[in-house]
């Protein structure tokens, strides 16, 4: 198990935005995320990123979290999507793309009111009593109580709240690539000292597991090479399935969160990184599913 945990790392770290946050972070407790992953029958996954001038969510997010939550619904598993305006249509484009809401047990997406992020957050937990959340390119407030993008602009009217999520004494595993997401609060020092804008984007809020990658997506593949690794059985997406959820997700008028343009890319790497480390992270699960 190991090994394969050395081959996730290694994978994740394609760093396209040299954001500055990964050559700075020790290798994570993956061990603890599986225990999680394994333990957990209902599932809450939170996800979604504004982009200023678009409109609109970012591919980074919506792709990652609907391929977790497809091996999470392959190994019985109940799984609950968040997002907010801005991104529920690209969500539930990628739900729709894999058929999860027709199958059993069906991937529940709600939507939480820009204006009052909390109590779509209550209401989410008071029906679906998770036993994890899986925060996934979603952002978190910085200790000035605001929400803010990587360039360091703040993005209150455009996103709804969901910290609240972190204060229900569930377990979480925060993913993130700059530091400005929901749970990075981690890393808080380091992204202050070595991330752009860091001392005023760093998400103040902890989790139980992070996990940062060179594009937030990269651990929603890795997290379902480790799932697969737990059940003993493949449950992650294809290539051709990846394929499909990002055209799904731009056809959605998902756009680049870089780049801002409705284009096959994330965070500037066109294909989003299908071939450089979707490929690479499968071939590692397969070789450690042969092996056992």
């Amino acid at each position: 198990m190991n090994k394969l945990h050395q081959h996730l790392w290694d994978a994740v770290r394609l760093d396209p935005g040299k954001r500055g946050l990964l050559e700075h972070i020790p290798a994570p407790d993956l061990h603890k995320a599986a225990e999680l992953l394994e333990k957990a029958n209902s599932v809450v996954l939170v996800t979604g990123f504004p982009i200023t001038g678009s409109n609109i969510g970012e591919t980074d997010g919506p792709i990652g979290t609907v391929s977790l939550a497809a091996a999470l619904q392959k190994a019985g598993k109940q799984a609950w999507i968040l997002t907010d305006a801005l991104s529920e249509q690209l969500v539930g484009a990628c739900c729709d793309c894999l058929n999860l809401r027709g199958q059993f047990p069906p991937v529940m997406v709600a939507s939480a009111a820009l204006d009052d992020g909390k109590s779509a957050c209550d209401a989410l937990l008071e029906i679906a009593h998770p036993d994890l959340i899986i925060t996934l390119e979603r952002p978190g407030k910085g200790c000035d109580g605001h929400f803010h993008n990587m360039r360091g602009e703040i993005i209150d009217h455009m996103i709804a709240d969901t910290d609240s999520l972190l204060e229900a004494g569930i377990p979480v595993i925060s993913i993130g690539d700059g530091g400005n997401e929901l749970g990075m609060g981690n890393y808080f020092d380091i992204i202050g000292k070595h991330v752009n804008h860091g001392e005023l984007i760093a998400a103040e809020k902890c989790c139980t597991v992070p996990l940062a990658a060179g594009i937030s997506n990269f651990w929603g593949w890795g997290l379902s090479a480790l799932l697969s690794a737990v059940y003993k059985k493949d449950l992650m997406t294809t290539a051709f399935e990846e394929e499909g959820l990002l055209e799904a997700c731009v056809k959605a008028g998902g756009v680049d969160g870089v780049l801002k343009e409705a284009i096959l890319s994330v965070d500037g790497l066109m294909g989003g990184g299908i071939a450089e480390v979707h490929a690479p992270i499968r071939t590692a699960m397969e070789e450690y599913l042969k092996g056992i």
